[in-house]
Protein backbone atom coordinates (compact mmCIF):
# COMPACT_ATOMS: atom_id res chain seq x y z
CA UNK A 1 0.00 0.00 0.00
CA UNK A 2 2.80 2.41 0.90
CA UNK A 3 4.61 1.63 -2.32
CA UNK A 4 1.50 2.40 -4.39
CA UNK A 5 1.17 5.70 -2.56
CA UNK A 6 4.84 6.55 -3.15
CA UNK A 7 4.68 5.66 -6.84
CA UNK A 8 1.55 7.75 -7.35
CA UNK A 9 3.01 10.69 -5.45
CA UNK A 10 6.37 10.46 -7.18
CA UNK A 11 4.82 10.21 -10.63
CA UNK A 12 2.54 13.15 -10.00
CA UNK A 13 5.24 15.35 -8.57
CA UNK A 14 7.94 14.32 -11.00
CA UNK A 15 5.72 15.35 -13.87
CA UNK A 16 5.11 18.72 -12.28
CA UNK A 17 8.69 19.63 -11.47
CA UNK A 18 10.72 18.12 -14.29
CA UNK A 19 10.27 20.02 -17.46
CA UNK A 20 12.53 21.54 -20.07
CA UNK A 21 12.96 24.67 -17.95
CA UNK A 22 13.35 22.94 -14.59
CA UNK A 23 16.11 24.18 -12.33
CA UNK A 24 18.71 22.02 -10.59
CA UNK A 25 16.56 21.63 -7.49
CA UNK A 26 13.60 20.43 -9.56
CA UNK A 27 15.81 18.01 -11.45
CA UNK A 28 17.29 16.69 -8.21
CA UNK A 29 13.83 16.25 -6.73
CA UNK A 30 12.54 14.54 -9.86
CA UNK A 31 15.45 12.10 -9.69
CA UNK A 32 14.70 11.30 -6.04
CA UNK A 33 11.02 10.77 -6.85
CA UNK A 34 11.90 8.56 -9.82
CA UNK A 35 14.19 6.42 -7.66
CA UNK A 36 11.42 6.03 -5.10
CA UNK A 37 8.91 5.14 -7.80
CA UNK A 38 11.31 2.50 -9.16
CA UNK A 39 11.68 0.97 -5.71
CA UNK A 40 15.33 1.98 -5.23
CA UNK A 41 14.53 3.28 -1.77
CA UNK A 42 18.06 3.58 -0.39
CA UNK A 43 19.17 5.67 -3.36
CA UNK A 44 15.97 7.71 -3.16
CA UNK A 45 16.61 8.42 0.51
CA UNK A 46 20.15 9.55 -0.30
CA UNK A 47 18.80 11.77 -3.08
CA UNK A 48 16.18 13.29 -0.77
CA UNK A 49 18.89 13.90 1.84
CA UNK A 50 21.07 15.58 -0.79
CA UNK A 51 18.15 17.79 -1.82
CA UNK A 52 17.49 18.77 1.79
CA UNK A 53 21.17 19.49 2.35
CA UNK A 54 21.38 21.79 -0.67
CA UNK A 55 17.89 23.24 -0.71
CA UNK A 56 16.68 23.17 2.90
CA UNK A 57 14.89 26.51 2.46
CA UNK A 58 13.10 25.45 -0.75
CA UNK A 59 9.31 25.61 -0.64
CA UNK A 60 9.22 21.90 -1.52
CA UNK A 61 11.39 20.92 1.47
CA UNK A 62 8.42 19.91 3.69
CA UNK A 63 7.15 17.58 0.96
CA UNK A 64 10.66 16.19 0.49
CA UNK A 65 10.93 15.54 4.23
CA UNK A 66 7.59 13.74 4.13
CA UNK A 67 8.70 11.67 1.12
CA UNK A 68 12.03 10.91 2.79
CA UNK A 69 10.22 9.81 5.96
CA UNK A 70 7.92 7.56 3.92
CA UNK A 71 10.88 6.02 2.09
CA UNK A 72 12.70 5.59 5.39
CA UNK A 73 9.66 3.78 6.79
CA UNK A 74 9.61 1.46 3.79
CA UNK A 75 13.31 0.69 4.23
CA UNK A 76 12.90 0.12 7.96
CA UNK A 77 9.90 -2.12 7.40
CA UNK A 78 11.67 -4.16 4.74
CA UNK A 79 14.74 -4.53 6.94
CA UNK A 80 12.53 -5.68 9.82
CA UNK A 81 10.74 -8.17 7.56
CA UNK A 82 14.10 -9.56 6.44
CA UNK A 83 15.28 -9.80 10.05
CA UNK A 84 12.07 -11.55 11.09
CA UNK A 85 12.26 -13.96 8.16
CA UNK A 86 15.81 -14.89 9.17
CA UNK A 87 14.71 -15.29 12.78
CA UNK A 88 11.80 -17.48 11.67
CA UNK A 89 14.19 -19.63 9.64
CA UNK A 90 16.49 -19.97 12.65
CA UNK A 91 13.58 -20.89 14.93
CA UNK A 92 12.30 -23.46 12.43
CA UNK A 93 15.76 -25.02 12.22
CA UNK A 94 15.94 -25.12 16.01
CA UNK A 95 12.49 -26.70 16.14
CA UNK A 96 13.52 -29.37 13.63
CA UNK A 97 16.61 -30.11 15.71
CA UNK A 98 14.56 -30.38 18.89
CA UNK A 99 12.00 -32.61 17.17
CA UNK A 100 14.89 -34.88 16.18
CA UNK A 101 16.13 -34.86 19.75
CA UNK A 102 12.64 -35.68 20.99
CA UNK A 103 12.35 -38.61 18.56
CA UNK A 104 15.69 -39.97 19.82
CA UNK A 105 14.60 -39.60 23.45
CA UNK A 106 11.33 -41.38 22.72
CA UNK A 107 13.22 -44.25 21.07
CA UNK A 108 15.51 -44.46 24.08
CA UNK A 109 12.48 -44.44 26.41
CA UNK A 110 10.92 -47.30 24.43
CA UNK A 111 14.17 -49.25 24.61
CA UNK A 112 14.36 -48.67 28.36
CA UNK A 113 10.72 -49.78 28.79
CA UNK A 114 11.48 -52.95 26.88
CA UNK A 115 14.57 -53.55 29.05
CA UNK A 116 12.48 -52.96 32.16
CA UNK A 117 9.88 -55.49 30.99
CA UNK A 118 12.63 -58.05 30.34
CA UNK A 119 14.02 -57.45 33.83
CA UNK A 120 10.55 -57.87 35.32
CA UNK A 121 10.16 -61.16 33.47
CA UNK A 122 13.54 -62.34 34.71
CA UNK A 123 12.63 -61.32 38.25
CA UNK A 124 9.32 -63.22 38.03
CA UNK A 125 11.09 -66.32 36.72
CA UNK A 126 13.59 -66.14 39.56
CA UNK A 127 10.77 -65.81 42.08
CA UNK A 128 9.00 -68.88 40.64
CA UNK A 129 12.18 -71.00 40.99
CA UNK A 130 12.53 -70.27 44.67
Amino acid sequence: MTRVWLVALATLLAGCVAGPFAGPSATMLAKADRLAAEGDYRSAMAAYDAFLTQYSDDSRAPRVRMSRDAVSSVITTRDEITRLQLELLRVREELAKREGDLARVRQEAERLRADLERLKQIDLQLEKRK
